[in-house]
């Protein structure tokens, strides 16, 4: 179904910074709905075009396959295009909307939040109301949440309830915590990477495993 097909009582999963055959293959065996590839060359999880594609080509109908680029110009992004079939977008840098919209061309796209104390949540999904989703993520130095999670209870009731089929929450998840941001916050999707690793860009099974396995207990939970 991909990950933004919102469902209520069904939180869709999208593991990130995905590098090897072997983890792909876990994790499409693990249920996931999406795999994110990330296509920003500071991060050690970075992977090029080529590899991505190689990846991508594993992935059955129905799992996306998710591009995460920060502030990449014209001619990176096309290089990516070229080679890789991305099916849904990840601006999670200083992208404007018409940067977003455009680079896109006609493709779904998320907009990455940097979720600090003053965050201004109305405005932002204002300002990116073109977004198919808003990925909300922990405000830490650089790009990307680093792994580390936020204060949940920060997010304005009225606007998660609003907002609720078009977020994927991010920043800091685990199996042990995200049966409580389900509970809390009922996202369309979470977005998970440190939280199912050994060591940063090499996955867990196991962990990927029993983390939608949490997730599915959540909605369980959670059902009326």
């Amino acid at each position: 179904m991909g990950l933004l097909h919102y469902s209520p009582g069904h939180t869709r999963v999208k593991i990130c910074g995905l590098m090897s055959p072997e983890d792909t293959d876990a994790a499409v065996a693990s249920g996931v709905d999406a795999i994110g590839f990330v296509f920003y060359p500071p991060s050690p999880r970075f992977v090029s075009p080529a590899i991505a594609a190689s990846l991508i080509s594993r992935l059955p109908a129905g799992v996306d396959a998710v591009g995460l680029v920060v502030n990449a110009s014209n001619a990176q992004f096309e290089a990516i295009r070229a080679v890789a079939p991305i099916t849904l977008w990840q601006f999670h840098g200083d992208e404007t909307p018409d940067d977003c919209q455009r680079l896109a061309a006609g493709q779904p796209w998320i907009k990455a939040a940097r979720v600090g104390a003053q965050f201004a949540f109305d405005d932002f999904s204002l300002q990116y109301r073109q977004a198919n989703a808003f990925l909300l993520d922990a405000l830490v130095e650089g790009y990307g949440g680093g792994g580390i999670p936020f204060d949940w209870q920060g997010i304005p009731q009225a606007w998660i309830s609003a907002n609720a089929p078009q977020v994927v929450l991010s920043g800091g998840l685990n199996v042990h915590n995200v049966a409580d941001a389900i509970a809390r916050l009922h996202p369309c999707a979470v977005d998970v990477s440190s939280g199912v690793e050994i060591s940063k860009g090499v996955k867990d099974h196991v962990l990927m495993r029993e983390f939608i396995q949490a997730v599915r207990a959540a909605d369980a939970a959670s059902s009326p």
